[in-house]
């Protein structure tokens, strides 16, 4: 099979870009441990009630200026539906889904991952602002999706 010259250029040029991109992210992967946030831990979402962590969501304090909050979400809120936290405050977010794939969004913030069922989601925001956070969820769950939020009050100091 003959190639033409340009062809030839235009497939090194082709594969060169994949094997530069295949190898970014490699490095980028396991030398510098970027890996996805979400999937840290596993639990059963049929048996949430009698877990340890997920049997009584809300929010427990860590630390002068840390707290843990639980949350599971279900079709179609999020339990618990309220959580206050006095500003400055560091949040350690722990979220599961009881039923179906859900999201976590709190708009402004650079908060927002999906929460599917069975998997453990984490993720970390400092509320610098006093004020109430709404947090919405960004995936269709069924016919009241739109209805699906909750509420973060972070109170002055």
């Amino acid at each position: 099979m003959h190639l033409h010259k340009y062809e030839k250029i235009w497939l090194i040029f082709g594969v060169g870009s994949l094997v530069l991109f295949l190898l970014v992210l490699g490095v980028s992967a396991f030398a510098f441990g970027h890996q996805p946030p979400s999937h840290m831990g596993k639990v059963d979402s049929q048996n949430l009630a009698q877990d340890p962590v997920f049997s009584n969501p809300g929010v427990t304090q860590i630390n002068e200026t840390t707290y843990q909050a639980t949350i599971i979400a279900q079709a179609f809120g999020y339990e618990p539906s309220v959580v206050e936290v006095p500003e400055g405050s560091t949040v350690i977010f722990q979220v599961t889904s009881k039923d179906v794939v859900h999201s976590f969004t709190i708009p402004e913030t650079n908060v927002n991952f999906m929460v599917t069922p069975g998997h453990v989601n984490m993720a970390t925001h400092t509320f610098n602002e006093p004020g109430e956070y709404l947090v919405l969820c960004n995936e269709y769950c069924g016919t009241m999706h739109h209805m699906m939020q909750m509420r973060i009050e972070v109170t002055p100091k």
